[in-house]
């Protein structure tokens, strides 16, 4: 498992003293809002020198040191954003997405081995599991009641599919 995750992308400035705006990749901004540290690299070894945040219309106002004019906020447009997961309490049966790709999705009942987890699609509703199984893809619903267990240790989510999902053999991939 990665110790850093993505936490979002810097979008555009606000206002004249290199304030930035950060498009989230959480259930919502207060989740990074709650944090005291974030990272410009995946591996940790150069914090941003995070001094504020504030939600904002569904996004994340950051105050940097270092970062005090529009010029200087500006040339981190498009930046990705990290965080140490250790920084983070998950509820029980909360995980990052990040660590559902790759786990082995099987029938919670039967056992029959329906594929990887290969992306978490972002849905309003409710997350999608796309499930690939050599050339044939799934869109799984990640609802509550069709998932039996999830085990991020053994790699292995139990599913509980209705009828149809998997009995269509797929798209091909």
């Amino acid at each position: 498992m990665k110790q850093y995750l993505e936490a979002g992308k810097i979008t555009r400035t606000h206002g004249v003293r290199g304030e930035l705006v950060m498009e989230i990749w959480a259930d919502s901004p207060s989740v990074i809002s709650s944090l005291s540290e974030l990272y410009y690299d995946p591996d940790g070894t150069r914090p941003i020198g995070l001094i504020s945040s504030r939600e904002h219309k569904g996004r994340l106002l950051l105050t940097l040191k270092s970062i005090n004019t529009v010029g200087q906020a500006d040339r981190l447009r498009g930046k990705i954003l990290y965080l140490n997961r250790d920084d983070i309490t998950l509820p029980e049966g909360r995980y990052f997405l990040e660590d559902l790709i790759g786990l082995r999705a099987i029938d919670g009942e039967t056992g029959q081995a329906y594929g990887t987890i290969t992306e978490v699609i972002p849905a309003p509703a409710n997350n999608v599991y796309r499930i690939t199984d050599g050339g044939r893809e799934y869109l799984f619903p990640a609802v509550e009641h069709m998932i039996k267990s999830t085990d991020i240790q053994s790699g292995i989510i139990e599913l509980l599919p209705i009828p149809g999902i998997f009995d269509g053999g797929g798209e091909e991939a």
